[in-house]
């Protein structure tokens, strides 16, 4: 059945809101591991993107509970909303990005006080959505460490392009992203585990997987992440390499496959928010 309006509108605010968390939170992380630099707008830019989503989501809300878009200003209902889990992760997410933002202005402390604000903003989500309302604690820990590995790896691929782009930048590009590199052989099957143990816990059998809305989606996700996975190889096993050994060449195609995994990366976040949003788990 398709969303209704306020449907809809929840699907696009959930996906500005990944979108702008996720990156925010992965761009400081990126910048403390791998000391990047000139990453302050981008992070900036994403933190206020997530804030703004945050405050939308919230009012939706209460608009989805009156059937009415006075819902989003009546205080009644937001002050009632308040008081539930979807209160907790709006507050969650208002001081992490603050956190976030504040720090970026600190000097080198405050890198660790927006990877801080990041990491709370994250944790956010273990507060609403399909985990919370199994409540077990190795599944809250699993979306969380699941999350922070995705972030990582968003986080590091907008400075690692823009590196790849300037011939005064190869060298360092290819320092990045042999690091990342490195990280991710240690990060992707841990990705991996846990997305596989997370998408059984919540879908429960094969036969679930392949006859429900949600397990469907869920194996278009799992597509697309399989794309993302060979595109990264690809960077990892060959580009990466032949910038390290002077191929000049590699570095626009390097920059070309970044692009690709970023149109991917948002077909991801979309699947999630049409997951979350509008499909109900199998029962």
């Amino acid at each position: 059945m398709m969303p209704d309006l306020f449907g809809l509108a929840a699907i696009a605010t959930k996906f500005a809101l990944y979108l702008g968390v996720m990156t925010a939170a992965g761009t400081v992380m990126a910048t403390l591991i791998f000391r990047l630099d000139r990453t302050r707008g981008l992070a900036v830019a994403f933190a206020v993107l997530g804030l703004i989503a945050t405050i939308l989501a919230f009012s939706l809300r209460g608009a989805n509970l009156t059937g009415d878009v006075s819902g989003m200003t009546d205080p009644e209902m937001l002050g009632l909303l308040w008081t539930t889990p979807v209160g907790t992760a709006l507050l969650l997410r208002l001081v992490g990005l603050g956190l976030l933002i504040a720090g970026l202005f600190m000097g080198r402390v405050g890198t660790w006080v927006s990877v801080l604000g990041g990491v709370i903003a994250i944790w956010s989500f273990d507060h609403v959505g399909h985990v919370s309302s199994r409540d077990t604690t190795l599944l809250d820990i699993a979306l969380m460490l699941h999350l922070l590995a995705v972030a990582l790896w968003i986080g590091v691929l907008t400075p690692l392009k823009r590196l790849a782009s300037s011939s005064n930048t190869y060298s360092s590009a290819a320092d990045v992203g042999h690091r990342f590199g490195v990280v991710a052989t240690f990060t992707v099957p841990v990705l991996i585990i846990l997305g596989g143990y997370m998408g059984y816990e919540l879908v429960g059998s094969f036969s679930a997987l392949i006859s429900t809305g949600y397990g469907q989606a869920l194996i278009i996700k799992v597509l697309l992440v399989g794309l993302l996975l060979g595109l990264a190889a690809g960077n990892k096993l060959r580009f990466i390499p032949a910038l390290r050994a002077g191929d000049t060449a590699a570095a626009n195609h390097l920059s070309k496959i970044i692009s690709i995994e970023w149109l991917v990366i948002l077909a991801v976040l979309g699947t999630t928010a049409v997951l979350t949003t509008n499909l109900a788990l199998p029962t």
